[in-house]
């Protein structure tokens, strides 16, 4: 049996509350704001229905989030330091927020008080659910016995392998958010396009365009395909969720849409696809209907 050691993630993950508590899961929650003066802490003093209600409700109104603070981290890694468990802290890209940097900053405000704690911060280069899915296989890694060590290293040979492959409803929130890159150039000069978007190690890119929500959502499906199918060690070994915004019962019917066409292309990716609510810290990014796939190898292979 391996040491055991604490897991901690922001609130980028998007795990289910229960979930989280069941798995014995840290989440340093981010901020956000309607009014841009007044932040509340996400799930814990406004709930994510709440959250996706309100911005149905006010469309007009462009939502703000704001990152942990580095106190907020110093006070997820103290009961572990003082109580000489190793933590393994799992952060959104760099490239979309400074929690890592809370973190880090964390982290060295702890080992002033406690020297030999064991602390190591990991940049996931990516988010909301396929951070989410990444942070269960450090916890898969956990249950199997593996050592600190040999989770740290396990993480960092698959995390880019990690992809997300989504649509929003509309461009708006993306150009308020100011995370529209180099999507701006393919969609942003064309009246109601909806971008068919690309997350890998950190980034966005454009991977596609469509006027209709079907339209869009299908090249997502053929974007989660064309990925496993160019895996050479098998779909299987690849763990695979959906996630959506406000409307559940859409990502449920995609999920179907998605089953049939991984079934059409010969993919077994064995399992459940979990759905995941997206939440305030990237929705405020995508808007209320954001709606894609999160992959990433698997830690281990059955």
């Amino acid at each position: 049996m391996g040491e055991l050691f604490h897991i901690v993630t922001d609130g980028s993950c998007d795990l289910p509350v229960e979930l989280t508590k069941e798995k014995d899961l840290t989440v340093v929650p981010f901020y956000v704001s309607f009014d841009d003066k007044t932040y509340q802490k996400e799930i814990v003093e406004i709930g994510i229905r709440d959250f996706y209600q309100q911005m149905v409700d006010n469309p007009k109104i462009y939502p703000k989030s704001s990152m942990p603070s580095v106190q907020d981290f110093v006070e997820a890694f103290t009961p572990y330091a003082k109580a000489g468990m190793p933590v393994i802290c799992i952060c959104i890209t760099t490239k979309f927020s400074g929690s890592m940097q809370s973190a880090v900053s964390a982290r060295e405000l702890v080992l002033e008080e406690y020297p030999e704690a064991r602390i190591h911060v990991i940049d996931s280069r990516i988010n909301t659910v396929l951070q989410g899915i990444y942070v269960l296989e450090a916890l898969r890694l956990r249950e199997a016995g593996k050592t600190y060590e040999e989770a740290i290293e396990r993480l960092e040979v698959i995390r880019d392998t990690g992809r997300i492959f989504f649509t929003v409803g509309d461009m708006e929130y993306l150009k308020h958010g100011g995370r529209i890159g180099k999507v701006a150039g393919v969609a942003g000069s064309f009246l109601g396009i909806r971008p068919v978007i690309t997350l890998k190690q950190g980034e966005i890119f454009p991977s596609g365009i469509g006027r209709s929500r079907k339209n869009t959502t299908q090249k997502a499906i053929e974007l989660l395909v064309s990925y496993l199918k160019e895996q050479t060690i098998g779909a299987d070994k690849f763990s695979v969720c959906i996630g959506f915004g406000y409307d559940k019962k859409e990502a449920e019917e995609f999920r179907e849409r998605a089953f049939a066409a991984l079934k059409e292309a010969g993919l077994d990716i064995k399992g459940e696809i979990p759905l995941y609510q997206i939440g305030a810290t990237i929705s405020v990014h995508t808007g209320p209907y954001p709606l894609g796939f999160g992959v990433v190898e698997k830690s281990i292979h059955d």
